[in-house]
């Protein structure tokens, strides 16, 4: 019986690879080296949804990897936020967070979580999965005193919070799967590794 392929996370976001771990997926990192804002920049000028958006950075990550590892099964992953249909950036300060959660505030936003797996080069497998956040009419004290808690921590998320970490009080209403909410839909793509021996059936 041969043995299983390698699997490559492409990516360096640690929140995806702790993901990963604590799923028992055995696997090594490899950066794409994608400048995914130049390439965000693009398919948003060809008239790109949020959700195309997160599933060509996926699979451009994967394709960039596995093309040097053909043998592996490469995973390569990508999350945007889509609020009536226009896509958002990580904010780059703390006040540009406040004016984010200020709009956000009463209103639903959602997270388009891709995960596509290249194989010689080639994509053989991708979920595409949404989740949908509602934010509660939360009052100015409240904000305060959530951004003074929390501070820079909220710039690496895209949405300013992170549900593990005091994000959960912002919301009122949350339907979807939590790891497609953290970035990472490890449902099918762990079914994809049983299926090709990684992982015990």
């Amino acid at each position: 019986m041969s043995a299983p392929p390698p699997v490559i996370l492409a990516s360096k976001s640690q929140s995806r690879a702790a993901l990963l771990a604590a799923a028992g997926v055995p696997f090594t990192i490899a950066g794409a080296g994608v400048d995914e804002h130049a390439a965000k920049l693009s398919l948003l000028g060809e008239g790109a949804t949020p959700r195309e958006v997160a599933d060509a950075l996926a699979e451009l990550k994967a394709v960039k990897v596995s093309r040097g590892r053909p043998d592996a099964l490469v995973i390569g992953a990508d999350q945007t936020l889509d609020l009536g249909g226009v896509l958002y950036d990580k904010a780059e300060s703390v006040d540009e967070a406040r004016l984010r959660l200020m709009d956000f505030r009463g209103r639903t936003h959602k997270l388009h979580a891709a995960v596509v797996v290249a194989q010689g080069g080639q994509p053989i497998w991708r979920d595409l999965p949404a989740a949908s956040l509602t934010m509660r009419p939360f009052s100015d004290d409240f904000l305060d005193a959530y951004l003074a808690e929390h501070g820079q921590e909220i710039l690496s998320s895209v949405g300013c919070y992170q549900l593990e970490a005091g994000g959960m009080q912002l919301f009122s209403d949350i339907k979807g799967d939590y790891h497609t909410i953290l970035g990472l839909p490890l449902l099918g793509l762990l079914d994809l590794l049983r299926r090709y021996g990684v992982l015990a059936i």
